[in-house]
């Protein structure tokens, strides 16, 4: 955003803004920003516990260090920018005010170098072409920086070419990846080919130095990540005669981190690559008490308890979708004294702390961290103690506050609307959701979107909406 557009109080700048749909809150100031995300997690779980005040960025600007350029060729013009799924196409966008300029500057390169070396972009329009996207990771305090190429097949035209080109350009690359992706989704593929350097990145995350490869999961917000997993660490309140279980653990940061004020720590990981990160990490930094296991944490938990293991401590990171029933069936078995949950999706995170409340535990502390400046989302830190004996907890609670639909349920319906938006680009209503849910044998709650009268006229799903929020169903494993 330019100065004048500060100081003539325009907040939302960007040329693209509502073509984009990346930064949802471009609208609003920064302070309304964390006035809506604030009372955002009140509504929440504001009556379990009052959230401790949002722990705002420094700059919300130029804070992604994990940027993807996707191409398309559109009106006779090679265009790069945000991938649109509604529409398989792609917004053009040189310069993003969220992004590390860098990554910008690099994803203008590779298609300047492909263009020059007549390297054929995607076309949206007839499903052909060679590089379909680029992904540049930064790491802000070592100055690293890797560029995944991502091509349609392992047959790259003018490879040779192309890397001491792009290389020329933008001598900031200290490692170049190619892989390739057949599929729709704007994944790295299952093979990666180093072009150039050494093949990852290394930062340093919170005093520990971190190795990050191409597929492993790493923060888009460092300098807030640093913030949240000094949070959650804090929150843990380790003495160093604790062992900790770090759930979900990507690359092991928060595992080391806890190692420093832990006597053993497991690391749990259903990443490959990001345990073999977690590993290397131990090792660059000396950790000899943290110990890394690849694994799906429900079966991990499963295994822990068959074994009478004891846990003092869980810290889980799960992903957006949260936790599933089996995992906190095992979580609530170890029966840890504090659990620190922390959640990129603050309606799962609700429904998975209900489940904690009801199964012995009371909701201490309730921090928001934010995360991603300029985006609806928010950063959530959940501190949970396990209840005595002699003690219980009676919490007035109505279940639609939580959006649970059964005590089965596994996604709430604002969840459900959103992975149909992110992945169709269709608008469901909660009726929609209500009608194929019914459809598919899923029992509703009495007179939840239903309508008034038998007389009364609903508005049918269509075929296309219904096919997508089953497709919903089906991720969530609501339905088989």
């Amino acid at each position: 955003m330019t100065e004048q557009a500060k100081k003539d109080g325009q907040t939302n700048s960007c040329p693209v803004y509502k073509k984009c749909s990346g930064c949802q809150l471009r609208n609003m100031t920064y302070e309304e920003q964390l006035k809506f995300k604030q009372i955002k997690v009140d509504r929440l779980m504001g009556k379990l516990c009052r959230p401790d005040r949002i722990i705002a960025a420094d700059n919300p600007e130029g804070y992604r260090c994990k940027v993807q350029g996707a191409f398309d060729f559109k009106n006779g013009k090679c265009v790069s920018g945000v991938y649109q799924s509604s529409t398989g196409g792609v917004v053009a966008v040189d310069r993003c005010e969220v992004n590390d300029e860098r990554a910008d500057k690099i994803i203008k390169a590779v298609r300047k170098t492909a263009l020059g070396l007549k390297i054929p972009v995607w076309c949206s329009f007839n499903g052909k072409g060679f590089l379909r996207h680029v992904l540049v990771r930064i790491a802000r305090n070592t100055g690293e920086i890797m560029a995944i190429i991502v091509g349609t097949s392992e047959n790259f035209p003018s490879k040779a070419a192309f890397v001491k080109c792009l290389t020329e350009k933008c001598p900031e690359i200290t490692t170049l990846i190619f892989s390739v992706n057949r599929s729709d989704k704007m994944n790295v593929g299952d093979r990666c080919e180093v072009l150039y350097g050494k093949g990852y990145i290394e930062d340093i995350i919170c005093g520990k130095r971190i190795r990050i490869s191409p597929k492993s999961f790493a923060q888009v917000n460092p300098a807030q990540a640093k913030k949240l997993y000094e949070l959650a660490v804090r929150s843990a309140k380790l003495t160093g005669k604790e062992t900790v279980i770090d759930a979900y653990c990507g690359i092991g940061a928060m595992s080391l981190m806890a190692a420093d004020k832990a006597k053993k720590v497991y690391g749990c990981e259903i990443n490959k690559s990001a345990v073999n990160d977690a590993v290397i990490n131990a090792k660059l930094n000396g950790t000899e008490n943290a110990e890394f296991i690849c694994s799906d944490s429900g079966k991990f938990f499963a295994e822990f308890n068959e074994e009478n293991l004891k846990a003092d401590v869980v810290i889980l990171d799960p992903a957006r979708a949260g936790c599933d029933r089996k995992f906190l069936s095992e979580l609530v078995k170890v029966s840890p004294d504090r659990i620190v949950y922390v959640s990129c999706e603050p309606e799962t995170q609700a429904r998975d702390v209900f489940f904690l409340i009801k199964n012995g535990y009371k909701l201490k502390k309730l921090m928001p961290v934010d995360m991603f400046p300029y985006t609806n989302h928010v950063e959530t830190v959940c501190l949970l103690s396990k209840l005595k004996s002699d003690q219980h907890i009676e919490v007035e609670l109505k279940t639609d506050e939580l959006d649970l639909t059964s005590a089965e349920s596994k996604a709430t319906y604002d969840e459900i609307k959103a992975y149909v938006k992110e992945h169709t680009g269709l608008t469901v209503s909660s009726l929609n959701i209500a009608q194929v849910k019914q459809k598919c044998g899923i029992i509703e709650r009495e007179n939840y979107n239903k309508a008034k009268s038998k007389d009364s006229r609903q508005p049918k799903c269509t075929k296309e909406k219904e096919e997508a929020i089953v497709g919903a169903l089906k991720y969530f494993k609501m339905i088989g």
